[in-house]
């Protein structure tokens, strides 16, 4: 069962708590990040990395296509397919090997350059930017209804 909630955001302090509350809420899975050209995917990544406990610097992967990170014992896996121009491209880069790890947390912004090589969203996250240049509306899918209902509070 699908459950969703929509939220504003003001600020990027209110990104910052949204994606606390992500990172308490979601440890593995398949997320996909889905808005345009600086809606504030990789922002949100960023913030919810280190909600994980990430100490480092969060680089957007754009050029790489992933940026492996293990936190705390958790293997996560930040994928931005922009640049793809066919799916296929996925199995040239090893999709398969970063795919079979277990327990891992993967995030994937533009999946749907990705078509049938990337699995299935868990969780989608939809950005998209308001007429206030901060602001931001953003749509939740989810396989969790705990997780809707705690982003609520928002």
């Amino acid at each position: 069962m699908q459950y969703s909630c929509k939220l504003s955001l003001s600020n990027e302090q209110d990104t910052q708590k949204m994606a606390a509350i992500l990172a308490q809420s979601i440890a593995k899975g398949v997320i996909y990040l889905i808005g345009d050209l600086g809606a504030g995917k990789t922002t949100l990544t960023r913030y919810w990395l280190q909600g994980l406990g990430h100490k480092g610097t969060v680089k957007s992967p754009t050029y790489t296509l992933v940026e492996p990170y293990n936190i705390q014992g958790t293997d996560v896996f930040h994928f931005d397919l922009y640049r793809l121009n066919d799916p296929y491209e996925m199995e040239l880069m090893g999709i398969r090997d970063y795919l079979d790890v277990p327990n891992a947390l993967f995030l994937f912004e533009w999946p749907s350059k990705g078509g049938d090589e990337i699995p299935q969203a868990d969780h989608i996250i939809e950005i998209l930017k308001t007429e206030d240049e901060m602001g931001r509306e953003v749509q939740i899918s989810s396989i969790s209804e705990d997780l809707i209902s705690a982003l609520k509070v928002l």
